[in-house]
């Protein structure tokens, strides 16, 4: 499913709907390149989970941790070296845990993550950004098609 965010309103709009559809276990992808607007759409994930804080990229301490509806754990692997000091840090127990789980530069952790995440892909279209969400499993399938109605009333 593609969405066109015109602005950042849109994209915070667009994470408000994709916190609001998360349950304990979800683990969402987010790629693109710097600046494409992954924090932006992890902020307003946070907001649909009822997170009133200031959310941040994790750059540099690679996971912060929020209490909302679900435990939110924001990762930015950016700076991670190698799997190895994912599986020290005790990434699976995040991904396999009770809370919802936004994953900024996912690849480099790749061979940790549960099979079935929302893989969500910004990348900018003529300055607007294309954000395309696909389901690698029955759950996040299950999460594009919550989120596609919701879209389809608001919109």
């Amino acid at each position: 499913m593609q969405y066109i965010s015109r602005n950042l309103d849109a994209t915070l709009d667009l994470g408000d709907i994709l916190g609001r559809v998360a349950q304990p276990g979800d683990v969402y992808c987010l790629l693109g390149e710097l600046g494409a607007g992954k924090t932006s759409l992890a902020q307003g994930i946070a907001a649909g989970l009822g997170i009133i804080e200031t959310i941040n990229s994790p750059t540099f301490t690679l996971i912060h941790e929020y209490q909302g509806r679900l435990p939110f754990y924001h990762m930015d692997l950016y700076r991670m070296a190698c799997v190895e000091e994912g599986e020290e840090l005790g990434l699976q127990e995040y991904f396999w845990g009770k809370g919802l789980c936004v994953v900024e530069w996912p690849q480099i952790a790749a061979e940790l993550l549960p099979r079935d995440v929302l893989q969500v892909d910004i990348s900018d279209q003529l300055g607007a950004r294309l954000i395309e969400l696909t389901g690698h499993g029955t759950r996040s399938r299950q999460i594009i098609e919550e989120v596609d109605k919701i879209v389809a009333v608001k919109y």
